[in-house]
């Protein structure tokens, strides 16, 4: 057991820290701190290999960085998990910071702790969710646009997202060219900066993670699921079974079972969304009309043809979370993607 457990409480900017002892006891409370890298590591000096119990959030990534960089021993809790603090009648920064000093050195897995980043993958990270943020703003411009040429009585032609920009200035109605035409620049100024993203993706693929090229091999799993599937977990080694990579990316259904009860419930949603809507996207794109035959489309198509409520949504997550178990397995091992393996292996072991 640590002789110093240390609680705390991350704010924007300032942060409440709580201090005990070996015994449980408090020796110093109510302390705030400015936050920032210089104050945080002048505070922690004098507790070197203490433990620290923090919150995720939008700070505690480049904190527990630099508290583990000074030697102590960092846990990240999940705060999805932290009942006893979100749930308190009297929550306060103070309290919060109290209670995570004591969840820690009670038991730290009652934290559910989880693993940030390293902070290179962190920064590429940024790249692509900012090239979805580009992707969501050009959809919403776009639907914007189509609905106020709708609004008048007239349509545009369908078209790619690409050219969306194109096509609806050659087709625009005159009565919208003023309010209209300035959208359709921004849409210019997008789609050219969201081809620039793919093209940085691509090259930090190629020259930063070669390991995406055999995540790409499988249908539906483009560079920038690969890239993302990376970055999100860093190291295969850190699971030991690639079937947890489908519960880390929370596409495992909850549990709510008592005695003979056993309800069907819809899956976690824990881990990084981000990652899990592109695992759900290449999917959908397996089970598609364009998908090419495979085992992984076979097995999905099987689960929707079972019919029952939201069959086809099931088969789609179903697909998501046999595909994140895949790629470990194939990331983990070095293997190359084949498609229809267990069929050929069933027929070299019925010819042998």
């Amino acid at each position: 057991m640590h002789s110093i457990t240390i609680g705390m409480d991350l704010g924007d900017k300032k942060n409440q820290i709580h201090v005990l002892n070996a015994a449980g006891e408090t020796i110093k409370k109510d302390i705030s701190i400015e936050n920032t890298a210089e104050a945080i590591r002048s505070f922690f000096n004098a507790y070197e290999g203490a433990l620290v119990a923090l919150e995720a959030g939008t700070h505690s990534g480049w904190i527990s960085r630099l508290l583990t960089n000074a030697g102590c021993e960092v846990l990240v809790g999940n705060p999805r998990k932290l009942r006893a603090i979100w749930e308190s009648d009297q929550k306060n920064d103070a309290r919060d910071a109290e209670m995570l000093a004591r969840i820690a050195r009670f038991d730290p897995k009652l934290l559910y702790p989880i693993t940030h980043k390293g902070e290179q993958a962190q920064i590429d990270m940024k790249l692509l969710r900012s090239r979805d943020i580009l992707v969501k703003s050009r959809a919403s411009f776009i639907n914007h646009v189509r609905s106020s040429v709708k609004t008048i009585g007239e349509r545009l032609p369908q078209c790619s997202a690409d050219s969306f920009h194109k096509t609806a200035a050659a087709n625009l109605p005159t009565v919208l060219i003023n309010s209209l035409h300035p959208i359709l620049t921004m849409l210019e100024q997008l789609t050219e900066q969201i081809k620039a993203f793919d093209k940085e993706i691509e090259q930090m693929s190629k020259e930063s993670y070669p390991e995406t090229e055999l995540l790409r091999n499988i249908q539906g799993v483009g560079p920038l699921t690969a890239l993302a599937y990376v970055l999100a977990v860093e190291d295969p080694s850190r699971f030991k079974k690639s079937r947890q990579v489908g519960k880390y990316f929370g596409l495992t259904p909850r549990q709510d079972q008592s005695g003979e009860s056993d309800k069907q419930l819809r899956i976690t949603k824990a881990g990084d969304t981000f990652v899990r809507r592109l695992l759900v996207q290449a999917a959908q794109y397996t089970l598609g009309a364009f998908s090419k035959d495979s085992n992984f489309r076979r097995f999905g198509l099987r689960l929707a043809a079972r019919g029952g409520k939201n069959a086809k949504k099931r088969a789609v997550i179903a697909v998501a979370r046999k595909l994140a178990v895949l790629m470990h397995s194939l990331w983990a091992n070095g293997e190359i993607y084949d498609p229809l393996y267990s069929k050929k292996k069933q027929t070299q072991v019925a010819a042998a």
